[in-house]
């Protein structure tokens, strides 16, 4: 794996946001907050903090267990970096998976079914991105997450569109996706890279800890903006700690 260039979590976040807007959390706002999520401005700190409020509509659990010292990177994978990267062990994934997440074991389960003609919700949005990938268009995002680019990787964000991808000529994939790292020394006490009891237990406790979080409360935010006296800080401070 080659690291390209840094990338800021704001643009992360605007990135994963792209992907989630059409999920039915974001039905009274998708048509407010379409353009704001479609074409941010990543230099304007009000812009990032609803971006990130609205991720939280549905990531809210997923983003509190990245480790503070998350690093983010543009990245390129090597033909071998394939055999090291992992679907995100959760939901519908563990189904096929069964106990093995290699994402080159899972793209050929997947190959095997659809090549047999059998039918599920899973095997039709792979079948429809496939198709989709080999059409020209933008690029579109795809997150995994690990200790440094010498370990495993798991995929965060688009694992649909990655295991699609997997089906297709491997410059297709290269051409339509765009991969982003995110690394960090502690990604091993992420329940989402590594699953284990101590793990599940910290994912538990932030969980009942940030219950009643009002992070993902746009209209507060909206608020403050329009509010003549409110001032938005120097920086958007994130919620495992960190800031850009």
């Amino acid at each position: 794996m080659k690291k390209i260039v840094r990338t800021t979590e704001a643009e992360v976040v605007a990135e994963f946001l792209k992907a989630e807007l059409f999920h039915p959390e974001f039905d009274d706002a998708r048509e407010n907050f379409e353009r704001l999520v479609n074409h941010p401005d990543l230099t304007n700190e009000a812009e990032n903090a609803i971006r990130l409020a609205l991720l939280f509509r549905r990531r809210d659990t997923m983003w509190r267990e990245l480790p503070q010292d998350i690093q983010w990177w543009d990245i390129e994978l090597e033909p071998e970096d394939i055999e090291h990267i992992n679907v995100f062990p959760r939901a519908q994934w563990r189904r096929i998976a069964n106990g093995d997440f290699h994402a080159l074991h899972v793209a050929e389960k997947i190959r095997t079914q659809l090549e047999q003609g059998k039918t599920g919700m899973l095997l039709a949005k792979v079948h429809i991105l496939r198709t989709n990938l080999q059409l020209e268009g933008p690029r579109s995002t795809v997150m995994l997450i690990g200790i440094d680019e010498h370990h495993p990787f798991t995929l965060l964000e688009g694992n649909h569109r990655f295991i699609a991808s997997m089906l297709l000529p491997r410059e297709i994939m290269l051409r339509r996706l765009r991969l982003v790292g995110g690394f960090s020394p502690q990604m091993g006490k992420c329940c989402w890279y590594k699953t284990d009891l101590p793990n599940l237990l910290h994912y538990t406790k932030n969980r009942i800890k940030y219950m009643w979080s009002r992070e993902a409360d746009v209209t507060r935010l909206l608020q403050m903006r329009e509010s003549p006296v409110a001032t938005w800080p120097a920086s958007t401070s994130y919620p495992n700690g960190k800031s850009e």
